[in-house]
């Protein structure tokens, strides 16, 4: 049977939703190693809406599900759909809406709360020992998932650095075209646009994390 990979995303666009390229490139490593994937979003209203012309919020309202839709060429299905049953990996694309509409990190920091339906699923892979990938500010929801000690990267920002270790992760300072692994817990994260100034530099580290999680599959089934 060909490997299923979960992709989770959250909205559509870097400043509200999932990061258009880190998706992109993500299915496209995925197709290109003959990897099946599906899409899936909450189906909530978005925490806020961003012009991203302009960088300023809009008084508009937007649903996270509708608008990842965009991204999945409307073969996406609703979060609480998601089982991990059904696939043998969990990938996040980052965004803001990792901490907009995933959680709510971008307000409250290490006191974040994390979608529940999110955090259910999520601890499902966690608990079947099935590896999850993350990248950009997606890893900071590591520690608020699976507890303590889990290694993970965001790149170099001190400040997000400073809030996955008051919520007990550990982070390591990564550059944007490598991957940080935790191999105990099946957990591989890149930097991505924290540090990417462009597609390229993107793609390198993103290509590496859907093959060591390709890896990890082989490794584990």
């Amino acid at each position: 049977m060909s490997k299923q990979v979960a992709i989770v995303l959250s909205g559509c666009g870097v400043q509200d939703g999932s990061e258009i390229y880190e998706a992109t490139l993500t299915l496209l490593r995925l197709d290109q190693l003959g990897i099946a994937y599906r899409c899936f979003a909450p189906d909530i209203a978005q925490h806020e809406v961003i012009d991203h012309q302009h960088g300023e919020a809009v008084e508009e309202s937007r649903n996270v599900l509708v608008e990842s839709a965009r991204l999945a060429r409307g073969e996406i299905s609703p979060l609480d759909e998601l089982s991990a049953s059904d696939f043998d990996a969990v990938i996040l694309p980052g965004g803001f809406g990792a901490a907009k509409n995933l959680s709510n990190f971008a307000e409250a920091g290490s006191d974040m709360v994390i979608h529940d339906v999110l955090r259910e699923v999520l601890i499902e892979f966690h608990d079947a020992r099935k590896p999850i990938g993350l990248m950009c500010i997606a890893p900071v929801l590591v520690p608020g998932l699976f507890g303590h000690g889990i290694a993970v990267t965001i790149g170099s920002d001190p400040t997000v650095a400073g809030a996955i270790s008051a919520m007990g992760g550990l982070h390591r300072t990564c550059p944007v075209d490598d991957i940080v692994v935790d191999f105990e817990h099946r957990v591989v994260t890149t930097p991505a646009y924290m540090l990417a100034n462009s597609i390229g530099e993107a793609a390198s580290g993103i290509f590496k994390l859907v093959e060591r999680i390709d890896e990890i599959i082989d490794i584990t089934s």
